[in-house]
């Protein structure tokens, strides 16, 4: 059954069209029809609270502790801040995750975000439409809006953050003066590698939209797509591989010069999200202060 899985709309500019076409085992639509409300108190979506009520003063948390009982990528999601409208298309949220089970007959499917994941501990073997991806720590992993996935680990406590991103998809920063390299290779970003299920056994499907979820249930693995080509996909990077640049003489550049990945908004130079990281570097700068 040939699929198209369109990431952009259908008459977008061709640099920035996004799509791909999917062959799979079954259609998709092949599920009951009837979907139930799932409540997950503790995964939030903006606009979430009373703008009103939020505090000025800096906060930081502890990482979450173990959970209690055994619980999967979805039962161990905990929001802590998010920003703008997901109906609009506008703002993020950031949450961290912390599991210990596998999702085995259960898939995930975010219509709401782009869903940047950064594992802390324990690796993540994140089983998608398009194949299978190794994500360790000090890699990262992007799923795509309205991919399906299934979350697995082999550790005893899987944990880490994720960044939600309702607006624009992430994209390589422009270097600028730097020139044609350094920061984030477009190279070093890897899609799946090829894997399908070929499985009868009924498989709950959660839906992410408008901030609500929704579950059904299939008669089989979704993730039975057996060929694919397209440019809409998932991908995963190692963070050693990005080469940041630096002042050689004197004064302190801004963060922006570790952007890995950005989200832009509608205002020209203005991101939605900036994902940068502050990776082991040389600095040599001279007569310049550097905090402690």
């Amino acid at each position: 059954y040939a699929e198209q899985l369109s990431g952009s709309p259908f008459t977008a500019p061709r640099a920035t069209n996004e799509r791909s076409w999917l062959y799979r085992i079954r259609p998709s639509v092949r599920h009951t029809g009837r979907f139930a409300r799932l409540e997950l108190a503790h995964w939030k979506t903006a606009p979430d609270g009373d703008p009103h009520d939020l505090p000025l003063g800096q906060y930081r948390w502890d990482p979450l502790p173990a959970p209690n009982a055994a619980c999967d990528f979805i039962d161990g999601i905990r929001t802590m801040t998010s920003t703008g409208d997901a109906r609009q298309h506008l703002g993020m949220a950031a949450s961290l995750y912390a599991f210990s089970e596998s999702m085995t007959d259960k898939v995930l499917l975010n219509a709401d975000a782009e869903m940047l994941i950064v594992p802390e501990q324990g690796t993540l073997d994140i089983f998608t439409e398009m194949g299978r991806m190794i994500v360790p720590s000090g890699h990262i992993a992007v799923l795509p809006r309205g991919m399906m996935a299934k979350i697995r680990t082999d550790a005893t406590l899987a944990r880490g953050y994720i960044c939600e991103n309702y607006g624009a998809k992430f994209t390589l920063p422009d270097r600028g003066p730097i020139g044609a390299n350094c920061l984030a290779n477009p190279r070093d970003f890897k899609t799946p590698v090829a894997a399908f299920e070929d499985d009868d056994t009924p498989h709950q499907l959660v839906i992410k939209w408008c901030g609500g979820f929704h579950t059904t249930t299939l008669d089989h693995s979704p993730l039975d797509v057996v060929a694919w080509h397209g440019n809409y996909t998932p991908y995963c990077y190692d963070l050693a591989t990005f080469s940041p640049v630096g002042a050689i003489s004197f004064d302190h550049p801004d963060p922006s010069i570790f952007t890995v990945l950005t989200a832009p908004s509608e205002t020209a130079g203005t991101a939605n999200i900036d994902f940068v990281i502050f990776p082991e570097r040389w600095l040599v700068a001279e007569n310049t202060f550097r905090p402690p």
